[in-house]
């Protein structure tokens, strides 16, 4: 199938051009960026002029920051195209809804993508958990934001989730591997003097479920969640991509193809084979509970 890829910045040249590239599913026929191309792909500035250009592209994928991010989905969907969406799938719950009701009415596929819910152990992780009993899980989710958003100001502006934007994608493991469902009860939410969104976050959730996440980890990163059981203790580490039990090698996956981006794709194709949407707002609602429940907490100031 045809494909265009929207907002051709890091996270696209990084993961979803090699993705498509590698996929026997897409052929990339056109970008749209305001700055960006891909070489040898047809390069638009403007969604409504690739739409009435191309209507052989079947589905668009969208990778810019998360507020514009709407409008291209709507455009895309009003025009009967396929949508896959980079995490988070909105700037705002209501968004996601809204695009949920038109995908629906327009019976084109649309898919909220969590790219860490692919990493190779998360799924050996689920089934270990399924019939076990939870005594406690933490997350530890700290890395560099210098090294994985070099001057992007607009991670630090309203809409941007600071923190949570790679906090999400722990969030999204959380909610895929534990049996049953877990309410945040409180958080504390850090805030540089000079910025609007938080660079650190610890939660509180129900079922003695933490979370420490930290954008000003330096050195060694850090992505690991740890869930004690009546059966032993499991850890996620590198941020699913490793997974032990007691200190021993977890079992495996069987799923034979590499990486977090091919599967997104691979899964894309299928629902668009298939039709429907899958729009999973759990990881999303746990970022609006914290912001709406989460003292804040005033620390020094933050420059790239």
């Amino acid at each position: 199938m045809k494909i265009a890829l929207a907002g051709i910045g890091k996270i696209a040249v990084d993961q979803h051009v090699p993705a498509l590239s590698a996929s026997p599913d897409w052929e990339l026929a056109a970008t749209v960026s305001r700055r960006g191309s891909v070489a040898g792909v047809e390069a638009f500035t403007d969604m409504d002029a690739m739409l009435e250009a191309r209507p052989d592209i079947r589905v668009v994928s969208l990778c810019m920051p998360p507020v514009p991010r709407y409008a291209y989905a709507r455009a895309a969907i009003r025009a009967g195209r396929h949508v896959m969406l980079e995490k988070p799938p909105g700037a705002t719950l209501s968004e996601c809804h809204a695009l949920t009701a038109m995908a629906r009415e327009a019976g084109v596929a649309l898919y909220a993508t969590w790219h860490s819910r692919e990493a190779a152990m998360v799924a050996p992780a689920r089934l270990w958990l399924a019939d076990r009993d939870i005594r406690r899980a933490h997350i530890t989710w700290r890395e560099d934001v210098r090294k994985w958003h070099p001057g992007q100001d607009w991670v630090f502006e309203p809409g941007g989730m600071g923190v949570f934007d790679p906090g999400i994608n722990a969030l999204s493991i959380l909610t895929a591997i534990l049996p049953a469902p877990v309410h945040l009860l409180g958080a504390v939410l850090e805030f540089p003097e000079n910025r609007q969104t938080p660079i650190a976050a610890q939660l509180e959730f129900t079922g003695n479920v933490t979370a420490d996440f930290d954008w000003r980890q330096e050195g060694p990163q850090t992505w690991s969640i740890e869930v004690a059981t009546d059966g032993g203790t499991l850890l996620l580490s590198d941020g699913g991509a490793t997974l032990t039990i007691d200190g021993e090698t977890g079992p495996g996956d069987d799923d034979t193809l590499a990486g977090e981006y091919p599967r997104l794709y691979r899964n894309m194709a299928r629902l668009v084979a298939d039709g429907g949407v899958d729009m999973d707002l759990a990881p999303f609602a746990h970022v609006a509970d914290a912001f709406m429940l989460g003292a804040r907490k005033t620390v020094a100031p933050f420059d790239f």
